[in-house]
């Protein structure tokens, strides 16, 4: 399970966009927690308590304690609005969670042993179709991440969402129960190679470009018919 990052915020006497700009101006991140049949709280996040979570593999399935003031909240980030150049946080929204929530949420899948893999070995390419799953669980019991191990796996074989060690008190969420997380496919080069293969054959197969020495007749072939009895021959070329 993954751990419960602590974060710091103050709260924010002015909402909307007024309020928001002035907490950016001060250094901090605007904020808002809903959710948990309770009113919305606007809060300001003291950047140097998240900044190094934001961008971490699992962000929005991570729990957080955030301390507003002395009063803890516990909450999953839902949103984020990220500057487009400078690519720093404008606005974070988080769900407020209690004990009892049950919650929808993304984890991501971690595949190990490549190297155990014969198919791999062989120059398989491992397929990664799902790259995370959407799983419903309560706060406490999410999943850091779901571990694939591709010890033994030849080319051509899968892993399915059936063959995954989920924990109790975790659904997963997915239509098809035994969707496809992963394969090991042919490896592109030998395809490549004989498309090249046979582009090379087409090309050896083509007629001789023009200004090339006619071919000699294949022996046996018959030789060019004689002039016509009377014909006259040719007109010298002129100069």
């Amino acid at each position: 399970m993954a751990e419960t990052t602590k974060v710091v915020a103050k709260m924010r006497s002015r909402a909307g966009k007024g309020g928001a700009r002035s907490s950016r101006r001060d250094g901090l991140i605007p904020a808002v927690i809903y959710g948990d049949k309770q009113a919305p709280v606007m809060i300001a996040v003291e950047p140097k308590s998240i900044e190094r979570e934001l961008h971490k593999e699992g962000f929005f399935n991570h729990r957080m304690e955030i301390d507003v003031e002395g009063t803890p909240y516990a909450v999953l980030p839902r949103d984020m609005q990220i500057d487009p150049v400078t690519d720093r946080p404008l606005h974070l929204d988080f769900l407020r969670i209690g004990p009892d929530s049950i919650i929808t949420v993304q984890v991501p899948v971690h595949f190990r042993n490549e190297n155990q893999a014969p198919g791999i070995k062989r120059g398989g390419v491992l397929n990664i179709v799902l790259h995370e799953i959407t799983v419903r669980t309560k706060p406490a019991n999410i999943p850091e991440y779901f571990d694939v191990d591709l010890t033994g796996l030849e080319i051509g074989h899968s892993v399915h969402l059936s063959t995954l060690s989920i924990p109790e008190g975790v659904r997963v969420v997915s239509r098809d129960k035994n969707a496809t997380v992963a394969s090991i496919a042919a490896p592109t080069v030998v395809r490549e190679a004989a498309a090249q293969a046979a582009a090379d054959a087409a090309t050896a197969g083509t007629p001789a470009a023009e200004g090339t020495a006619a071919a000699a007749p294949a022996a046996g072939a018959a030789p060019a018919a004689a002039p016509a009895a009377g014909a006259k021959a040719p007109a010298p070329a002129k100069k």
